[in-house]
């Protein structure tokens, strides 16, 4: 009986120093995180590389535009937060972070053919606004002045939309019907024209690696968290098609507006939805 409490003294006395040990009472320079543990999933990350695809194997090809409205409940995980935070990145944060330190090119169209220089997107990103400020001399004499404040967060506010180039394809190899993004373009508001402005464009491809080392707000489970590799591969966000390849490359709201808009862009959905169903025999 002896050897027994001897043997429980020992073990929770092993308990407690090992406890002490781990969390220390003194915090030294580093040992601050905002969490209970380090997160190596994400960080350590690796996208899914595409498999090769030969031109021989697709039988079937069509290209859809399609956009993703940043006000849609579905879609604002990619628009938050406006502000920059440290446990997470919006969108057009980690887009523009890799655009400016050369590691992302952003490009003026959607064929990728003329790259804009970083300095043009850092101009891009700051805003001057001028204020009138007023002040008064020594004989009382009021004299307002304009003054210039800069507003570097502007586009983040402003953000509206993605563009969606993409890929829909049937490979026979496979026997799978796949879609595959090619570009992503940035669209914000301008308030005096009351429309989307176009910023500019990146070649999705490209951006998958850093896609999956980031994390997105996930509302049901901190610790489950997605990556915006796992949002474009899983594609769990919300969009309409505007776009398909025509005759006239001409989008949806060329030829239609309103209700007949929407029901243009469901007729796109449903026309690739129909040929894979219809290349089945059961």
């Amino acid at each position: 009986m002896k050897n027994f409490k001897h043997i429980l003294f020992l073990s929770v006395a092993f308990i407690v120093v090992t406890n002490m040990k781990a969390q220390p009472s003194i915090y030294q320079p580093g040992d601050y995180k905002d969490g209970i543990y380090e997160k190596e999933n994400s960080v350590n990350r690796r996208f899914i590389p595409y498999t090769h695809l030969r031109e021989g194997d697709v039988t079937w090809e069509k290209r859809v535009w399609r956009e993703i409205d940043m006000r849609e409940k579905q879609n604002q995980q990619l628009y938050y937060p406006v502000d920059p935070v440290v446990s997470r990145i919006s969108f057009l944060q980690l887009i523009t972070k890799y655009v400016l330190s050369n590691q992302l090119l952003a490009f003026q169209d959607e064929e990728f053919l003329n790259p804009y220089e970083p300095a043009v997107i850092r101009q891009k990103l700051v805003k001057i606004d001028t204020v009138e400020q007023s002040s008064y001399l020594e004989d009382g004499t009021e004299v307002t002045t304009r003054v210039g404040t800069a507003d570097s967060t502007w586009m983040f506010r402003q953000f509206r939309k993605i563009r969606v180039k993409e890929d829909w394809f049937f490979d026979k190899q496979k026997s799978v019907l796949e879609v595959r993004i090619l570009g992503l373009g940035i669209f914000t508001y301008d308030e005096e024209k009351e429309a989307p402005r176009e910023q500019f464009w990146v070649y999705f491809p490209a951006c998958r690696p850093f896609f999956a080392k980031h994390e997105v707000y996930n509302w049901k489970n901190d610790a489950e968290r997605r990556t915006f590799e796992d949002i474009f591969w899983k594609r769990q966000f919300a969009s309409v098609a505007t776009k398909e390849t025509n005759v006239f490359d001409r989008q949806i709201m060329e030829y239609t507006k309103g209700i007949d808009a929407l029901l243009e862009s469901d007729r796109i959905k449903n026309d690739i939805f129909r040929w894979e169903h219809d290349l089945w025999h059961f």
